[in-house]
């Protein structure tokens, strides 16, 4: 399924998921195009990861519709699984499968394409290692690491290895729930940097996070409260008091 610049990547239109108390989303739109880098932004419980996981197809509205590249998602469970192979998510703890090799996961984001047949090959022999060290080379990893056991990977090589994964799956929408979180500013830096350099083209990235001085090199924020988008602006129109408020304690 190829992309055009002008049709949206993700659209989500009046959006709502309910919650115990409250909506966890109620009445949310959004749109993404290819190209769009988009931070998302909030406090603890606005509904960033009910959105990511709305727009990732785990969680489904009980109101208004999702379309993925100009589609609403598929009926079938074959070409759903195929549609939502266009749709990476990078999670906050990673989701590595500890007991395979670097290189067995990085082929896990291929399995939605593959079928069992090669998935089995992928647990029993090396399969596609030029491109899977390709794609190691693209986040500063070595392809020496193929072998090897995630549980011998350094915490920022696993942060990498996750990326890597990532562009393995080779989607067209990037989601990112707070990958930042809990990582030195260097490390936090640098794969920010490396995200934003892999939203362009034909992709578009929508990244949740709680770091407002790390907006800069998005072209849109879009801020949740109390499960509604609040604001939708390029960073350079938001002034230091919006970002305030919306952090701001509702006591």
């Amino acid at each position: 399924m190829s992309s055009s610049p002008d049709r949206l990547l993700l659209e989500l239109r009046s959006v709502r998921v309910p919650g115990r108390n409250a909506p966890r989303l109620d009445d949310v739109s959004l749109q993404l195009r290819p190209g769009e880098r988009v931070a998302l932004v909030g406090p603890s419980g606005a509904g960033k990861s009910t959105l990511l996981a709305v727009a990732n197809g785990l969680i489904r509205p009980v109101a208004g519709e999702v379309l993925w590249n100009g589609a609403a998602p598929a009926r079938s469970r074959r070409r759903r699984r195929l549609q939502q192979a266009l749709i990476g998510t990078l999670w906050q703890d990673l989701r590595l499968i500890e007991e395979l090799t670097v290189q067995q996961n990085l082929n896990a984001a291929r399995l939605a394409r593959w079928g069992w047949p090669r998935a089995l090959l992928n647990l029993m022999l090396p399969v596609e290692t030029t491109a899977n060290a390709e794609v190691l080379a693209r986040v500063d990893l070595s392809a020496d690491l193929l072998a090897q056991p995630v549980t011998a990977l350094s915490g920022g090589q696993r942060q990498r290895l996750a990326l890597a994964r990532l562009l393995r799956q080779d989607p067209l929408l990037l989601l990112a729930d707070e990958p930042l979180a809990h990582l030195d500013p260097r490390l936090a830096r640098d794969l920010l940097d490396l995200l934003l350099k892999q939203a362009s083209g034909r992709r578009a990235l929508l990244l949740s996070l709680h770091r407002p001085d790390l907006l800069a090199g998005f072209d849109r924020v879009v801020a949740l409260r109390q499960g509604r988008v609040v604001l939708d602006a390029a960073p350079s129109a938001l002034a230091g008091h919006q970002l305030a408020a919306l952090y701001r304690s509702e006591a």
